[in-house]
């Protein structure tokens, strides 16, 4: 495997960049209201990757709904560099985890990542720069002229994340990116998702069923409950870097950090 250089877990006393304060979400209202997320509070700090894990139905995808401005919460909030997230932060970008619907099967890979920043009015000449250099970033720097069904899924994803880099955003928000791919190719786009981290300096939010996935990515790992959803713990995760898919998850600390993640999940 890739051996993927990281920067060091962020300090408690870094920039926050993400402000999550006892956000609500319900559907429906009187007999029929359902309470998704339930009084949820935390946050991300500039440069940090971290990964939220809890079982299936728990509403993380309604969380990263509300924090990418998808979905407004009932109430409570979630702000962005201190301002209210009220809507789709120019800041951030989403990966979903669908990446055969968020890429246009007629258009190029490269017209592909062009597409958003056409929209933004980034002028022709940076649409390029930009797009070169995502990419290179994942590896795909030959494949630009083609279309996305001409790849496989796990470069399809490459051109996903590679479109959301050349937005240049400060927060990258991806969910589930990895379950559609098999096992080899997951282990490959998680260290891409380590190095693209490193590269760029960007915020990463990652939402995943993978207990191994999360505590081999993450700086901290946020486990959710079951419904109604609440934070049940947020555990640090001080493994040594560069991490490594082999000797990392070799590590007796890995081991101790992975069952302290599922006790929780499975007691949720």
């Amino acid at each position: 495997m890739t051996e993927v250089v990281t920067e060091p877990n962020v300090p408690q006393q870094a920039e926050r960049r993400l402000t999550i304060e006892g956000l609500c979400k319900t559907y429906g209202s009187g007999s029929n209201a359902k309470t998704v997320l339930d009084g949820l509070t935390f946050d991300v700090n500039a440069g940090e990757f971290v990964c939220i894990v809890g079982p299936s139905g728990a509403g993380k995808t309604t969380l990263l709904k509300c924090l990418s401005g998808l979905l407004p919460p009932t109430s409570g909030r979630a702000c962005l560099d201190g301002e209210a997230i009220t809507g789709p932060p120019e800041k951030l970008a989403l990966v979903f985890q669908e990446y055969t619907r968020s890429l246009m099967p007629w258009l190029t890979v490269e017209k592909n990542i062009t597409l958003p920043l056409r929209n933004k009015g980034v002028s022709k000449r940076e649409r390029g720069e930009r797009t070169r250099e995502a990419l290179e970033a994942v590896s795909l720097a030959d494949s630009r002229r083609h279309y996305p069904w001409q790849l496989s899924g796990g470069m399809q994803q490459r051109v996903a994340i590679a479109r959301a880099l050349a937005y240049q955003p400060e927060v990258l928000v991806m969910d589930e990116p990895f379950a559609s791919v098999d096992a080899q190719t997951r282990f490959e786009l998680e260290d891409l998702a380590q190095r693209v981290r490193a590269q760029f300096g960007v915020t990463v939010v990652f939402v995943t069923h993978d207990i191994d996935e999360a505590v081999y990515l993450a700086d901290r790992v946020v486990v959710l409950g079951s419904s109604p959803c609440r934070v049940r713990e947020i555990i640090p995760v001080n493994l040594a870097a560069p991490r490594d898919q082999v000797r990392t998850k070799a590590d007796p600390a890995f081991t101790e950090l992975r069952s302290r993640v599922f006790e929780l999940i499975r007691k949720g």
